[in-house]
């Protein structure tokens, strides 16, 4: 993405490359960059102690109908829903870039135009909420590379296959998950998107985890193992840490437990590319709103309301408003200071409501090699850190790449090794995939979702067992002048862009209405 300066609607100038990257995407292109590190993390890997940040006294004051806690494309929806209504309306960003969980960085490589995004990265057929912004916008999508035979990698034996299941050595364990995900279906489809917690077997389902119920109705241990990888690809945690009534509710919004999981070109969440990348997604909104009005580098510390009005405390700027609009993970909405307090069960909930662990590695290579064996670069593995991978190529199919996901235990093992370490466990396991040939790549790039201290963690926030039923109707319960959106706060679409569009219009007309 370029540096392409225009006017926005206050006259001055607004530079592309602004919203794009910011401080954290210095020195992106570097191949093995291991995604940008904050300043007290350089300083403890030189042993040094960080000093304490003070606080220091805003240096802008400004004001406006309402305020939104959050560029990504959450708060961004919301702001242009506001913006659209005719009101006035000031993001407070507290990173240096717009985009929250989209972000796009170079590929690394001289003469390459596409993007690697590190963050959210493909679009399903269904997802009709970000495919209509995309329209708006101007965004077109591409085919995912779907051509081909996919790879099963198990104990040691790498299998081609096509279809949904892999095939495992167990031939019963197939059936019997292909049961299992029927029931698990029927299931889900009781749950009430708007009140999961009212579902008819809602206590006896959030009383347990997803582990506890694989174990109790999938019989093989191979189909167990393949229902742990799965649940693996969609939320980025382990079994045993979520619920499985949220396993169920985030199964509905989606649809049902195909669509997640499908592979590309089927029809599923995994079928579209962005072309120019996700973040651009962001970057365009950001552009419409103007420089003026998304106001970067600025951690929201306090939300202070009043009987007339709501003012937000950020660390270069104050902003007073009608109503506010929080539109980032509840984990991270919970570290806010709020005058007066949250009610308590808002306040329990965000401390209920972690992040999925997530490494995302992206290799890249002349051309794809791979497609000239007939492999269409999807793998599904039982062994990691890199246990599923996609063809992640320009549309040209010029250079090649390959992205792949470390999730749970295996994030949490790489999280604080340093660069090349990490480098070099993915590359091992690309090689074990591909071949030799996987293991030089032109360039090698990856994220680490938990170091991101405005994220700390990715794709998505999820609930353990007893948060849902007990929790959960806070979720989206505005809290005064304060309105909540995010992708945790969808009821479609859940944990992807889509459900982040769905609930920064919602939450934007909750604000408007009382307006």
């Amino acid at each position: 993405m370029t540096s392409n300066p225009r006017e926005d609607d206050d006259g001055t100038q607004i530079s592309r490359r602004r919203f794009v990257t910011g401080t954290l995407a210095a020195g992106a292109a570097a191949a093995g960059a291991g995604g940008a590190a904050s300043a007290d993390a350089a300083a403890t890997k030189h042993n040094k102690k960080p000093k304490p940040k003070r606080h220091k006294p805003a240096s802008t004051t400004r004001s406006a109908d309402v305020v939104v806690v959050g560029a990504g494309i959450s708060g961004l929806t919301a702001a242009r829903a506001v913006r659209a209504a005719g009101h006035s309306v000031i993001v407070l960003e507290a990173r240096g870039r717009v985009g929250g969980r989209c972000f796009s960085r170079p590929l690394g490589v001289p003469g390459a135009s596409d993007v690697a995004n590190m963050g959210a990265t493909f679009v399903g057929p269904t997802q009709t909420e970000i495919l209509g912004l995309m329209s708006e916008l101007g965004i077109p999508k591409f085919d995912v590379y779907s051509a081909g035979s996919l790879l099963y990698y198990e104990s040691g034996k790498l299998s081609r296959y096509t279809g949904t299941i892999p095939p495992s050595s167990d031939p019963t364990a197939v059936l019997e998950l292909g049961a299992g995900m029927s029931q698990i279906d029927q299931m889900a489809s009781t749950v009430p998107l708007d009140k999961p917690w009212a579902a008819p077997n809602a206590g006896a389902w959030d009383s347990i985890t997803v582990e506890t119920w694989s174990e109790q109705n999938l019989l093989s241990a191979d189909a167990q193992k393949l229902f742990a990888l799965a649940v693996e690809a969609i939320l980025s945690v382990e079994p045993r840490d979520v619920s499985f009534l949220y396993l169920l509710f985030y199964i509905h919004a989606a649809g049902n437990i195909e669509v997640l999981i499908d592979n590309a070109g089927t029809g599923g969440a995994q079928d579209f590319r962005v072309s120019g990348g996700t973040q651009g997604i962001a970057v365009k909104m950001a552009d419409q709103l103007g420089r003026k009005h998304v106001l970067l580098n600025n951690p929201v510390r306090l939300l202070s309301q009043g009987r007339k009005s709501i003012v937000a405390h950020a660390d270069k700027a104050t902003v007073t408003a009608k109503r506010a609009i929080v539109a980032i993970p509840p984990h991270l909405a919970g570290r806010i200071a709020y005058e007066p307090r949250m009610a308590a069960v808002r306040d329990q909930l965000t401390q209920r409501v972690p992040v999925g662990s997530l490494i995302k590695t992206i290799a890249v290579y002349d051309t794809p090699f791979w497609r000239d064996e007939g492999l269409n670069g999807q793998v599904t593995s039982d062994q990691g850190p890199v246990k599923a991978t996609f063809d992640a190529s320009p549309a040209s199919g010029t250079p090649g790449v390959l992205l792949g996901f470390i999730d749970g235990d295996d994030a949490r093992a790489l999280d604080d090794k340093s660069d090349a370490e990490r480098a070099s466990a993915a590359l091992a396991s690309y090689v074990r995939y591909f071949g030799k040939e996987a293991g030089n790549p032109r360039a090698y790039l990856d994220q680490v979702w938990a170091n991101e201290i405005y994220t700390g963690g990715c794709p998505v926030g999820i609930m353990p067992p007893g948060v849902m039923t007990e929790y959960a109707y806070a979720l989206r319960e505005s809290s005064g002048r304060i309105h909540w959106a995010g992708t945790e706060t969808a009821t479609v679409w859940t944990g992807y862009m889509d459900g982040a569009v769905q609930a920064g219009k919602r939450a934007a007309a909750e604000a408007l209405a009382e307006l």
